[in-house]
């Protein structure tokens, strides 16, 4: 069975435990045995002092892009401090009771899922304030299988922000340790840092070969199908297609009033993208886009969960929607406690500037640039020195 890194730490006995620790968490970090990490390292007598929580709150229900507040934790009576409120970032004030901080949240392999990018800031706060940051590891659930790493490349210069602060792929195929390393070195932060790694973990596997269930890591990544599909349907953020927010299948499903699902389902099938089929379906969301009127799109469903491109299919299938449905489809702004205009979301899902312009290409021009902007050599092999299994 899989090992986390909260479950290595659990058979450790380490010198520091004793310190004043501070825990950047969530209530979906867990053991292997779904205990909540902070509850288990408390139970073994760690000295847990204060808690950070990122976007979505302590307890994972707060909605996307909402603020999050202070608070106190109902399991632990521990404070909690926001990083996805006023600041991002642990501030002085918020350290100096701290001799170490420890981070422990699960990741979903997509570039513009915050998570990672809060542990970016929580690695400058460590070395501006002189902290050791402990990285409790966990596989990546959509595999570590970098073959499988879907660009484009962020361009910093134009669409640096939250949702992809740094130069790296879409789909990244690594650990948030891993990804703690490359940065920490690649962006001359140069933190104490320490990555306690997982245990059985294979990077080809996905999370449906770990035998443990999945903890759903958001509202609306609820399963390991949606986390599967998001770095593509993660996309539709950016228009005015419904991702699925306010069903039970976000991310899995796409549509709108407008859109004809049988036919969409019908055509999408015919591009020869050989391991997702569409399956037309209706449904009226509770909150989000077209709150409480009926769509009609299609529900995608990955036959070969090895192989599959979800940034490519996001891409096409957006593609496919604009040629069919042009006086209806539109590219619509986002707001965010990060980004409260929404503007330019496109372009910081993508990393790419002007990105909207991608949709003008006629078919095959089109095609061919996003076959060419997916790839990710010069990932593959930057990251290589920081690969942890």
């Amino acid at each position: 069975m899989i090992q986390f890194g909260i479950d290595i730490l659990l058979q450790q006995n380490p010198s520091w435990k004793q310190q004043s620790i501070g825990f950047v968490t969530n209530h979906a970090a867990s053991t292997n045995q779904f205990i909540p990490s902070r509850k288990a390292l408390l139970d073994n007598g760690f000295n847990l002092i204060k808690l950070f929580s990122p976007e979505h709150g302590l307890d994972v229900k707060g909605a996307d892009g909402a603020k999050m507040h202070d608070g106190i934790d109902a399991l632990t009576q521990l404070p909690i401090i926001s990083l996805y409120g006023d600041k991002l970032q642990p501030s002085a004030t918020d350290l100096t009771d701290i001799d170490i901080l420890l981070f422990d949240i699960p990741d979903v392999g997509s570039r513009f899922y915050t998570y990672l990018w809060t542990l970016t800031h929580v690695l400058e706060a460590c070395n501006k304030h002189h902290k050791k940051l402990i990285v409790l590891d966990r596989p990546n659930p959509i595999s570590g299988n970098l073959s499988l790493s879907e660009g484009p490349i962020l361009d910093e210069e134009h669409c640096s922000s939250f949702i992809g602060r740094w130069s790296m792929p879409v789909r990244h195929s690594c650990s948030l340790g891993e990804l703690a390393l490359y940065f920490n070195q690649t962006k001359n932060i140069h933190a104490p840092i320490e990555i306690i790694k997982c245990q059985n973990w294979n990077r080809a596997e996905f999370q449906t070969d770990w035998g443990i269930d999945f903890v759903p890591t958001s509202p609306a990544i609820r399963n390991f199908e949606a986390a599967l599909l998001y770095p593509g349907t993660g996309l539709l953020e950016a228009t005015n297609i419904s991702e699925g927010r306010g069903t039970e299948l976000s991310f899995q499903i796409a549509g709108a009033p407008w859109i004809n699902g049988k036919e969409v389902a019908g055509i999408f099938n015919q591009l020869a993208l050989d391991d997702v089929r569409a399956l037309a379906i209706d449904f009226i969301p509770s909150n989000s886009k077209y709150t409480h009127q009926k769509c009609s799109g299609i529900q995608f469903k990955v036959s070969h969960v090895s192989s599959y491109t979800a940034v490519f299919t996001g891409l096409m299938f957006i593609k496919l929607i604009k040629n069919l449905y042009p006086q209806q489809f539109e590219w619509k702004p986002y707001p965010t406690n990060v980004n409260p205009s929404g503007k330019g979301h496109l372009d910081k899902l993508l990393g790419i500037a002007n990105s909207e312009a991608l949709f003008e290409l006629p078919f095959h021009p089109f095609l061919q640039s996003i076959q060419q902007i997916t790839k990710t050599n010069s990932w593959q092999k930057d990251i290589q020195p920081y690969l942890l299994y």
